[in-house]
């Protein structure tokens, strides 16, 4: 059964994480790949603007043959690595244990979403990674099958989720609104009170966890 893991990782305890860390304003994003044969992540999104300073520290790196900027979207620049042979014992690992990087993205402190066949490839990334030294904090795992079924709960209780579900499904949060407070509380049989308080502590609680949870966010 397919196992996906969620972990986050210091940019000290690998090389690619070293090499791209940046300034605060940075943020550095890894173009979704397979790994093959042990082959380092080659495309790279930059996000908030300081190319020129990205590009010549990263150019100056003893770990990098070449960078190439390929597009730029605003604040966003799309680039090719290449890296030097046998630079990246992380990705290797994740290369050995047939792992798919379904996300990457961090600067001082990285955020993976890796795709294994089955429990057993978890295994031997994490075998791998003791083995080399490599620390880092499993936030997270879980099959295709729990992802779908259950979805993320963000630490909601029953009855916040349903009134959090209810008001998104019936357009409560769009401009103009597609229904009141009041009629979603009718349909979930409590009062306009209630189904307020509901949906402001479970939209605190997804919020807080996406925009401060995440090592994509940055206060």
């Amino acid at each position: 059964m397919t196992v996906v893991a969620e972990f986050t990782i210091d940019s000290d305890e690998f090389i690619l994480g070293q090499v791209l860390a940046r300034g605060d304003n940075t943020h550095v994003e890894m173009e979704r790949v397979v790994p093959a044969s042990g082959r380092v992540m080659p495309y790279i999104w930059v996000h908030g603007g300081g190319f020129d300073e990205f590009e010549a520290a990263v150019e100056s790196s003893p770990y990098v043959h070449a960078l190439r900027s390929l597009d730029k979207v605003g604040e966003s620049s799309l680039y090719r690595v290449d890296w030097a042979e046998d630079v990246e014992s992380l990705i290797y690992g994740m290369a050995e244990t047939n792992a798919t990087i379904l996300e990457a993205r961090g600067n001082a402190r990285w955020f993976f979403r890796i795709r294994f066949d089955d429990h057993s490839g978890l295994t031997a990334f994490h075998n791998f990674c003791t083995e080399h030294g490599i620390v880092f904090q499993l936030e997270r795992v879980y099959t295709l099958a729990e992802e779908h079924d259950g979805g993320y709960m963000f630490d909601l209780t029953e009855s916040q989720r349903r009134a959090l579900v209810l008001a998104v499904e019936s357009g409560y949060f769009e401009v103009p609104r597609g229904t009141t407070l009041v009629e979603l509380g009718a349909e979930l049989g409590i009062s306009e009170q209630s189904v307020s308080e509901s949906i402001r502590r479970a939209t605190n609680k997804v919020l807080r966890s996406v925009m401060f949870d995440s090592p994509k966010w940055e206060r």
